[in-house]
C-alpha cells in the first residue's frame, strides 16, 4: 500500500551524506530561491545508498524529500542492462510539499513509469510534480516525451522533468528536459546539452483542467474477468 506525506515544516535529513546538498542550500539562501534538487545518492543503513530528490525554500532549509520508489532493474534491447536494486535502497512513501505557489508532488526518474504514483499524488491536491531523471538514450527516445504528457494529462497538474544529458563514462542520457501544463502542452524543451528552460507558470491553470476533465472525480471501483480465446486461458502479461 502506497502512502502519501504531506510535510508543512522544515526538516532536517538524518543522514544528509552528499556534500551538494549543503552547497546548493547555500545558493538558495543566498539567491532567495526555492530549490528541487537531485536526485542525490544518499546513504541508507547497510550497505546500499537512497536516491532522494530534495525541496529546499529560500531560506536554505529543506522541506521535503523524497526517496525514489521504482527501481530501473531492466533488460533492453542490444544487451543493455540495468540493475538499480543491486545498489540502491527504494523508498515507501509518496511526498508532497507546501510551497508558495501550491503543492508539489515528487518523484525521481523510473517513478514516471507508475501511473498509480501520480495519481495518488494528485488526490491529494498537488499542482506541480516534478520528476529529475537520468533517462537512458534508449528509453528516453521511446517514453519520455509521451509519458510525461500522459501524466500531465491524467493528472491535471504542471510537471516539470530535468533530465540528465550527454555521455557520462559508458553511460549516455537522452536529456530533452521538459516543462508540461495540465493540458499536457510543452511550455519549454531542453535539448541533449546542458542548458536552462523557463516557462510561466499559472496555478490557476490547474483547476480550469480538472473542471474541464474531471477525471479524478471518476474513479470506480472494478472487476477482472479472465477470458478465454479458442479455448485458451490468457495468463498474465499475455
Amino acid at each position: 500500500m502506497l502512502s502519501v506525506v504531506l510535510i508543512r515544516s522544515v526538516l532536517t535529513p538524518a543522514s544528509a551524506s552528499n556534500p551538494a546538498l549543503p552547497e546548493i542550500q547555500s545558493l538558495s539562501e543566498e539567491l532567495g530561491i526555492w530549490v528541487q534538487m537531485g536526485s542525490l545518492a544518499i546513504r541508507a543503513p547497510g550497505e546500499k545508498i537512497r536516491n532522494r530528490a530534495y525541496v529546499i525554500n529560500k531560506d536554505g532549509c529543506v522541506v521535503a524529500f523524497h526517496d525514489k520508489i521504482h527501481l530501473f532493474d531492466v533488460d533492453l534491447a542490444g544487451g543493455e542492462s540495468y540493475r538499480e536494486s543491486e545498489s540502491v535502497e527504494p523508498g515507501a512513501s509518496a511526498v508532497v510539499a507546501a510551497t508558495p505557489w501550491g503543492a508539489l508532488g515528487l518523484s525521481v526518474c523510473h517513478d514516471l513509469q507508475f501511473a498509480y504514483l501520480y495519481r495518488a499524488l494528485a488526490h491529494v491536491g498537488v499542482h506541480f510534480l516534478t520528476v529529475p531523471a537520468a533517462f537512458t538514450k534508449t528509453t528516453g527516445q521511446a517514453h519520455w516525451h509521451v509519458l510525461l504528457r500522459a501524466r500531465a494529462i491524467e493528472t491535471g497538474a504542471y510537471v516539470i522533468a530535468a533530465c540528465q544529458c550527454s555521455s557520462h563514462g559508458e553511460a549516455e542520457s537522452y536529456g530533452h528536459s521538459l516543462i508540461i501544463d495540465p493540458w499536457g502542452e510543452i511550455l519549454s524543451e531542453g535539448g541533449e546539452e546542458p542548458g536552462v528552460i523557463i516557462a510561466d507558470i499559472d496555478p490557476y491553470r490547474v483547476a480550469a483542467a480538472r473542471r474541464m476533465i474531471p477525471a479524478l472525480t471518476h474513479d470506480r471501483e472494478f472487476s477482472i474477468s479472465k477470458m478465454r480465446t479458442a479455448g485458451v486461458a490468457l495468463a498474465a502479461g499475455e
